[in-house]
């Protein structure tokens, strides 16, 4: 079964500096109906305007990802990290037992587009931990890339979690099988373009909960590219 979360209805935050869409309850956006799939809790996609950002605030108890779309966000926390992520980027963050970070648009003058995502980990109480990961989708163009895992194989990040995050880039017309595991649920997410998975058109914000399929498959309807969340079937 396939189950279509449209773009155009998530929840959203809107400021002077930040305009955020929420694809599972968040903040002030409460929907029951949207708590999360699997230990996937939160997609939310942020634009922020030149200099803004989020201050220092904190976290414990969960696995933050950040993906950048367009622009560069700089990061700062209480591990005494310091970077910039940047297109391409992935950055793992661990909350555990607590840490303080701030994200700000490292531009003056362009606005940055990321992704922030929150999963679940597999217990509670870790050590806090970063780690940050660059990945060339381009070069990639028309296949998987692993960006997210537990055991951190070719590449990606570790997640604490029996989770899996992959990242596509698809040319129009192009066709890609999804790694879909026996016994496993799954989230596909469009960032970019339009696509088509199975019987449903999905565009960019869409995403699409998965359970219970046998076989499926994607087409890019125009230059898409696509997150895809292997998760645990709860």
């Amino acid at each position: 079964m396939i189950t279509v979360r449209p773009g155009n209805e998530r929840g959203s935050s809107k400021f002077d500096w930040l305009d955020s869409r929420h694809t599972f309850s968040f903040g002030d956006y409460y929907d029951p109906q949207n708590m999360g799939f699997s230990d996937l809790r939160v997609i939310n996609e942020d634009r922020v305007v030149p200099g803004a950002g989020f201050p220092t605030h904190s976290h414990r108890d969960m696995e933050i990802i950040t993906y950048v779309l367009d622009g560069a966000l700089a990061h700062k926390d209480s591990t005494g990290t310091s970077s910039v992520i940047r297109v391409g980027d992935v950055q793992r963050m661990s909350a555990g037992t607590g840490i303080s970070h701030s994200e700000y648009n490292a531009s003056q003058t362009e606005p940055v587009h990321f992704l922030q995502i929150w999963i679940i980990p597999e217990k509670t109480g870790l050590k806090p931990g970063y780690e940050q990961r660059s990945f060339d989708l381009q070069k990639n163009s028309g296949r998987w890339v692993l960006v997210a895992a537990p055991d951190a194989r070719a590449g990606a990040v570790t997640l604490h979690q029996d989770a899996e995050l992959w990242l596509a880039a698809v040319a129009k017309g192009g066709e890609l099988p999804l790694p879909l595991k026996a016994s496993r649920r799954a989230w596909l997410q469009v960032v970019r373009g339009k696509v088509r998975l199975n019987g449903a058109v999905l565009e960019a914000g869409d995403g699409a909960a998965i359970n219970d399929e046998r076989a499926l498959g994607l087409r890019a309807v125009e230059q898409s590219e696509v997150l895809f969340f292997d998760l645990r079937d709860l």
